[in-house]
């Protein structure tokens, strides 16, 4: 285990979660450190096809910044340069990063969930940007994403206030994928997963590229991209044995 971070491959399948219950699982400089190299070896290892990030505990996914560590050396020793907090809110990444929400992400912490591709929350959860509350703003994702994905007015009211949200709210809003049982978040991110990981690696990843490269670029742009790769996909190995599963019933 690295500094305040555990890190494990199922398969095809890694899952990094953050061992600091006792701090609420905020990240101090060496478990951001820590994170940010585990995100870079699951995207460079081939036989990762996945990442589950998640917290130790029930009370908290992340709280942000370890407060304590940043009253001692000053705030933003977790931020990355380059890759943001954790090494995560700002990074470019190919491969499907899942969040497994086991209770509050807060601060830094729902700007690393609001990072993430795809977001499965246990119905205790809470979310909030409590960063105006200490004199900060939510600088390093969480706003800039907030205000892309909700009404200007719930996301200010989110931003400006700082107060907490619930899971089910979240959901409402569109910012987290499923909310499940308290307990069951882990086991369902990594079910969806291992789904994930049965399909052809580049359909996957060009799914994902093409979703992000259009959510930021002019439509015809984003066609004309997608017409390339889609043509690339058609005549890959993995792609053609795939349809070929299907057209003789061998569904997945």
């Amino acid at each position: 285990m690295a500094a305040g971070l555990k890190v494990e491959r199922l398969d095809a399948t890694m899952v990094l979660t953050i061992m600091r219950d006792a701090r609420r699982n905020a990240l101090d400089s060496a478990t951001s450190a820590a994170l940010d190299t585990a995100i870079s070896a699951g995207e460079e290892d081939p036989r990762i096809a996945v990442i589950v990030l998640t917290g130790e505990g029930d009370r908290a996914f992340c709280s942000g910044m370890d407060m304590k560590e940043a009253a001692d050396i000053g705030a933003g020793s977790g931020l990355i340069p380059g890759r943001g907090f954790g090494g995560i809110t700002e990074r470019r990444r190919r491969k499907p990063l899942i969040a497994a929400i086991n209770g509050a992400a807060v601060a830094g912490g729902f700007e690393i969930a609001l990072a993430c591709d795809i977001v499965i929350a246990a119905d205790h959860a809470v979310f909030a940007l409590a960063e105006v509350k200490r004199g900060l703003f939510a600088f390093a994702g969480g706003i800039q994403r907030l205000a892309r994905s909700v009404p200007r007015q719930t996301a200010l009211s989110l931003i400006l206030t700082g107060e907490p949200l619930s899971a089910a709210r979240l959901h409402a809003l569109g910012l987290v994928s499923e909310v499940v049982p308290s307990g069951e978040e882990i086991a369902r991110a990594i079910a969806i997963a291992e789904t994930i990981a049965t399909f052809p690696r580049e359909a996957v990843l060009n799914a994902k590229l093409l979703h992000d490269l259009a959510a930021d670029a002019a439509i015809d742009d984003s066609l004309r991209f997608g017409r390339a790769w889609g043509e690339a996909t058609l005549g890959d190995a993995a792609s053609r044995a795939a349809i070929g599963d299907y057209a003789e019933g061998r569904t997945r």
